[in-house]
């Protein structure tokens, strides 16, 4: 049984690891295990109460999702950028589907009318998770950063709300 729940700081430890493991894939962000700020600077990025967590029936946590906002202009109040990142040990077990129905949730009931995401072409996992979600493409970004000296695609995503418009 998988649980879901909202994070706090004192969860940073175990969203860091997942996070790391994800970082290592070498498919999941353009970020680096060197460049992870403290929990106090990443949950500051994030949407206030949307960090969700996953865990199992003993409170193991399996899995992290967030959202963050694209932009500081007001016009784009409604437009987040989302992030799923599941436990090696549980990956392909619906984690990332109820994480990724939690954050679907919150910006349905927040006005939030878009949910971006930008995922490497190799991460299938995560582009079948999203478009099973109801997200659909928007387009390849080619070569839009380098990750240990290569260029990298990302494919763009959104997600537009259903009960906003």
């Amino acid at each position: 049984m998988i649980t879901i729940q909202k994070a706090t700081l004192a969860d940073w430890p175990s969203i860091k690891a997942i996070y790391i493991e994800g970082i290592e894939t070498g498919h999941a962000t353009f970020v680096t295990s060197c460049g992870i700020p403290s929990g106090e600077e990443w949950f500051a990025k994030k949407i206030e109460n949307a960090v969700f967590l996953a865990t199992d029936k003993e409170g193991l946590i399996l899995g992290w999702a967030a959202l963050q906002g694209i932009s500081g202009a007001c016009s784009y109040a409604g437009v987040a950028e989302v992030s799923v990142y599941v436990s090696q040990l549980a990956r392909g077990k619906g984690v990332g589907k109820s994480l990724l129905q939690a954050l679907v949730e919150f910006a349905e009931s927040h006005n939030i009318w878009t949910l971006q995401a930008s995922i490497f072409p190799e991460n299938l996992g995560s582009m079948k998770l999203h478009q099973a979600k109801d997200f659909t493409t928007i387009g390849r970004r080619k070569a839009i950063g380098q990750l240990n000296g290569e260029w990298r695609d990302e494919i763009l995503l959104e997600r537009r709300s259903t009960v906003l418009f």
